[in-house]
């Protein structure tokens, strides 16, 4: 059947019509098929690795789920390459140009604290995993949610146990990097010794680039401490270890690294140099709960083994998005953000809640203790837990005061 020319010029002229068209205009064309979802990753810089695996659980999560209310889920990762000022630059950009409002991940606080502010400006959504207080305290805002603890609950939720497991250990030296969360871990261990009667016999700060850890331990080992507490985050916190095995401190002295990554750290450092170690971790394989056996299906299929702290954790803040949608039965920001508060569901942990007042998910954090190499089950069997605690701060303490 022949096309009438008229009908042949009305295509032709609509066609560089709809090519010129603003990009929030383009967008919306396809927003009934698709959704956009912005992760904020670092896959280059000090904390590149961690960003890697972060982003792997994500994007994974993203592509198990697949769709949400009928529309697609388009992943788009957003390389901050570990700096604040990048990362709320490609935010900006994706949020202006491209119409972007559902936004998850963060390597680290810093950038978290950064990127929080920049989406509830611009009307966005964001659920992350930074560990400052500070994300749900004094900063807390209706757009941002937080899956991981916060360092209030890592340090108290291993130092309690600790203290009462070995009451005799009086003396803590900390080794603390000089960050904000590491600085927000020193806060809390410091109110806890103070509580407790026990001496803070002294502190190493070190910086975001160090790698050599020699001198902090001479100074702690002066000190002679019962307990050396590791207040850092990544491969700071595995070279601190090391060293400090390495200069003889597990001979007489209790390690506590307050916030580990677990499996992945564990692996790196092996079992002869975890053995009699403390870690704190806000996820292990070993316990059995249905949304930890739905993250160890996800990425059993992708990599063949039994998911890392860093994968369930860039998982888990894609599942509270998309839960939060579909509990929602919309994308739109403001009923998603009302039907997230108090929203319960199956996470990697188990039962999991968000708390309505700081959009603080109420999650147990881990306390472990490095195994022996002959006491392993199988290969990935590092550490036994000890205890398992939620321990959060009431909301009326957290300085959160959402507008």
């Amino acid at each position: 059947m022949p096309i009438e020319r008229r009908t042949l010029l009305k295509g032709l002229a609509a066609a560089p019509a709809a090519l010129a068209a603003p990009p929030l205009l383009r967008h919306a064309m396809a927003q009934s098929e698709t959704l956009d979802v912005a992760a904020v990753y670092s896959l280059s810089g000090t904390f590149a690795n961690v960003g890697t695996l972060l982003n792997n659980g994500s994007q994974w999560a993203m592509e198990h789920y697949g769709s949400v209310l009928g529309r697609k889920i388009n992943y788009i990762l957003l390389d901050d390459r570990g700096d604040a000022g990048e990362a709320v630059r490609k935010v900006q950009e994706a949020m202006s140009q491209r119409g972007i409002k559902h936004i998850i991940g963060c390597t680290n606080s810093a950038i978290a604290l950064a990127v929080q502010k920049e989406v509830n400006a611009r009307g966005g959504i964001y659920v992350q995993m930074a560990g400052a207080d500070e994300s749900t305290g004094k900063d807390c805002n209706k757009a941002n949610f937080r899956w991981p603890v916060a360092s209030y609950s890592a340090v108290n939720a291993t130092m309690r146990p600790l203290i009462e497991k070995f009451p005799n250990a009086k003396k803590w030296y900390t080794i603390t990097g000089q960050y904000v969360f590491g600085d927000s871990l020193l806060t809390n261990v410091k109110d806890v010794l103070k509580e407790k009667g026990l001496q803070h016999v002294g502190n190493s700060y070190h910086s975001l680039s160090d790698r050599e850890y020699s001198g902090y331990i001479a100074t702690a080992l002066a000190s002679s401490p019962d307990v050396l507490a590791i207040c850092n985050f990544g491969n700071q916190t595995l070279d601190v270890i090391r060293q400090a095995i390495s200069y003889g401190m597990k001979r007489n002295t209790k390690i506590l690294a307050i916030w580990s990554t677990g499996l992945d750290q564990f692996q790196a450092l092996g079992p002869e140099n975890c053995e009699g170690v403390y870690f704190g971790c806000n996820f292990w394989h070993g316990v059995d709960t249905p949304g930890g056996r739905e993250v160890a299906a996800v990425v059993k299929a992708k990599t063949g083994d039994v998911p890392n702290y860093l994968q369930a954790c860039g998982y888990a803040v894609a599942q509270v998005l998309v839960e939060g949608i579909k509990k929602a039965g919309t994308t739109e920001i403001a009923p998603l953000i009302k039907a997230m508060e108090g929203m319960t569901y199956e996470g990697p942990t188990g039962l999991e809640k968000i708390r309505p007042e700081d959009h603080q998910v109420i999650k147990d954090y881990y306390l472990m203790l490095g195994k022996a190499k002959s006491a392993m089950k199988d290969k990935n069997d590092f550490a036994e837990v000890i205890a398992a605690t939620k321990a959060f701060l009431p909301p009326d303490k957290t300085g959160c005061k959402m507008a």
